[in-house]
């Protein structure tokens, strides 16, 4: 049984991200059975589930890594003058590349490449926006600044390899933010920090969506394990089971929920955490 609860309104100019009945297998393996979601723009939406339910699968049919087997999948395109819907299932790579100037996405790893933060945090600014070395700059200081950085700074000409992993992590979410997305997906956000650490990075998902852009509201999406950043954010929480949407409603309702699924993976929610934080 599917437990859907109260949603955001559904007006087709309102929606930023919108997921019907997707299916995914890998050989005999079926991952996505019939997803379906919907999601605002300004929407925090946390997607939650057992390991090996789909949640990374998902995110990357949202950033067009898969294709699905079945379904379509669209996405609210800032390009046109009622950034209206499209359907990334019938997108060619530079279609997709067009979309993804406007996404942003902070990953489980990091994936910050072996340079200075300023190179990092550049590349994009440099490769996909064309902004000159001046512009650059600005963009780069304003990112550090906006994640707690303000004043530090030599921290622009810190390789990767000297910064601990939540300097490394706000480092990431800085280079997302510096293109100032409308769509930021953050893939298991605090995986590998310490509680102090993973705190400021709850603070800081928190911050940056709340703060927006110039062009309207930010929309959220975090792919998590961790029940105490559902606690302290308190997003919308989508629950996929057997490849399917299980839950989706409020932190309060899935956390009071006595639902069979639900139940059992939110008591055991920190051991699964624990498991991603193992090297």
């Amino acid at each position: 049984m599917v437990v859907v609860t109260k949603r955001e309104s559904r007006r087709t100019n309102e929606v930023a991200i919108r997921v019907n009945g997707v299916h995914k297998a890998f050989g005999e393996h079926q991952v996505l059975r019939g997803v379906d979601l919907e999601i605002n723009r300004g929407g925090l939406v946390a997607v939650v589930g057992g390991s090996g339910c789909g949640k990374t699968v998902l995110l990357q049919h949202l950033i067009g890594h898969h294709r699905p087997d079945q379904g379509r999948i669209y996405l609210a395109d800032y390009d046109l003058p009622d950034a209206g819907l499209v359907d990334i299932t019938e997108l060619d790579e530079q279609e997709m590349d067009k979309l993804r100037a406007h996404a942003a996405v902070v990953f489980q790893r990091n994936a910050l490449f072996s340079a200075s933060v300023y190179e990092n945090i550049a590349l994009s600014l440099r490769e996909v926006e064309h902004l000159d070395e001046a512009a650059i700059g600005l963009r780069v200081r304003e990112a550090l600044d906006a994640v707690g950085f303000a004043g530090d700074q030599s921290l622009e000409h810190k390789q990767r390899d000297e910064l601990s992993g939540g300097m490394a992590k706000r480092v990431a979410v800085a280079r997302a933010i510096a293109i100032r997305p409308m769509l930021i997906y953050y893939d298991e956000p605090t995986t590998g920090l310490d509680p102090v650490s993973a705190a400021r990075i709850q603070d800081l998902i928190a911050e940056m969506h709340a703060r927006g852009t110039d062009d309207g509201p930010r929309t959220s999406l975090i792919v998590t394990h961790d029940k105490d950043l559902l606690v302290r954010l308190r997003p919308r929480v989508v629950m996929l089971h057997e490849g399917r949407v299980h839950f989706d409603g409020s932190f309060p309702e899935f956390a009071a929920s006595e639902d069979a699924v639900i139940r059992p993976y939110f008591e055991v929610m920190p051991t699964l955490h624990e498991r991603e934080l193992a090297p």
